[in-house]
């Protein structure tokens, strides 16, 4: 059974963050029940000062007072009305807001609706109520597990990145040493073959295959070509696109049948956008390929481009069967396909193409079940 490290890390996260968030709130209602005994305390230091003639219980009692610096309080009456005495509240604000303490005795109101009571005289019945806030410690306390999870959210993120990262550098260099081999193995054979070719020029029997076996022969050294240049960084040159589109469909149309129509309407060019020819060829040719087993040979395939801010847009569009809605974010994965033969590699190479070495992007526009499948191309211009 193949273990999933993407969920054996958020399992340990939120392990480690819910564990946080029980014990800081269990630390929260300790703190909260201390800090109720201390205004209790403080309310009955505030009696002591009010009704009591000894000088030692009075210095106590002031002492007691005056040591509470934290935690914020309110006095009203016993009808809840602001009798203006506070503790630990923004004076200026008191002074330049007149509802400021009315809004911070519905806070405490909310954080403890039971107040403190000091019952002043029976009767008639006098009493002061004294509610209050949260103290700066209690607030931290409660949000601490908040920054945790943001934390380890962050660590998780970063690890996922990280592993991504690396997994994407170790199957960029697997892809970069398979296309590279793959140039080594065609180049000796493919060189032997001009060997032969040139042999076949010297006989004149041959003059009728030898434009065909010269196109093979040169199919073959433009795909060592473009295999050489995988995994390496291409020269990018300024060229023109459609000459490219252009001679791919001649090349497509000889080898797919008279069912099938090429339409090509392209937007002049003004300024030429950096290519290299033979990967921009083989970005092309797998798109007019993948639009070609889709129509199982009947349809049409229209290429058309404009020019946007983004750049040179090209659209290939076919009519074939289209792409399920639960494929669409899986055709760019390597070895995806839902034919009976291939790798699933064509779209991913085109894509990487497109955007690492083109600086471009390539991807599905729209695709409708029945209708066909349109794949845009977007090359940015110079300028």
């Amino acid at each position: 059974m193949r273990i999933n490290w993407r969920i054996i890390l958020v399992a340990i996260a939120i392990i480690l963050v819910s564990g946080t968030i029980f014990y800081s709130q269990y630390v929260a209602g300790k703190i909260a029940t201390e800090e109720r005994k201390y205004v209790t305390v403080w309310a009955e230091a505030q009696r002591t000062i009010l009704n009591t003639p000894d000088t030692a219980s009075l210095n106590l009692a002031t002492f007691i007072s005056f040591e509470n610096k934290e935690i914020p309080i309110l006095e009203t009456t016993e009808k809840d009305s602001i009798t203006g005495n506070y503790l630990n509240l923004d004076s200026s604000l008191v002074e330049s807001d007149p509802g400021y303490l009315q809004k911070k005795l519905h806070e405490f109101r909310r954080y403890n609706n039971k107040p403190i009571v000091l019952v002043i005289k029976d009767s008639p019945y006098t009493a002061n109520h004294y509610y209050y806030g949260q103290s700066k410690l209690l607030k931290e306390v409660k949000l601490y597990p908040l920054i945790q999870l943001v934390i380890v959210a962050l660590f998780i993120a970063i690890a996922i990145m990280a592993v991504q990262s690396h997994y994407r550098g170790a199957q960029n260099q697997l892809w970069a040493s398979m296309a590279r081999e793959t140039a080594h193995q065609l180049g000796t054979p493919v060189s032997s073959l001009e060997g032969w070719l040139e042999i076949l020029k010297q006989k004149k029997e041959n003059e009728a295959i030898i434009p065909e076996i010269t196109k093979d022969v040169n199919r073959l050294l433009l795909i060592t070509d473009r295999f050489g240049k995988i995994g390496s960084q291409p020269k990018l040159e300024p060229g023109n696109p459609y000459d490219q589109i252009e001679q791919m469909i001649l090349y497509m149309k000889k080898r797919s049948g008279a069912q099938v129509q090429f339409e090509f309407s392209p937007e002049p060019l003004s300024v030429n956008p950096l290519l290299s020819a033979p990967l921009f060829d083989w970005v092309i040719e797998n798109l007019i390929k993948n639009a070609l087993d889709a129509m199982e040979g009947k349809g049409l395939i229209r290429i058309e481009s404009h020019i946007t801010n983004d750049g040179l847009i090209i659209d290939v569009t076919d009519s074939g069967k289209g792409i399920q809605s639960t494929h669409l974010n899986k055709v760019f994965k390597p070895g995806f396909t839902t034919k009976k033969r291939g790798w699933g590699l064509g779209l991913p190479l085109s894509k990487r193409i497109m955007e690492e070495y083109h600086n471009g992007k390539l991807f599905v526009k729209w695709s409708e079940h029945g209708k066909g499948t349109c794949f845009r191309i977007i090359l940015p211009l110079p300028g």
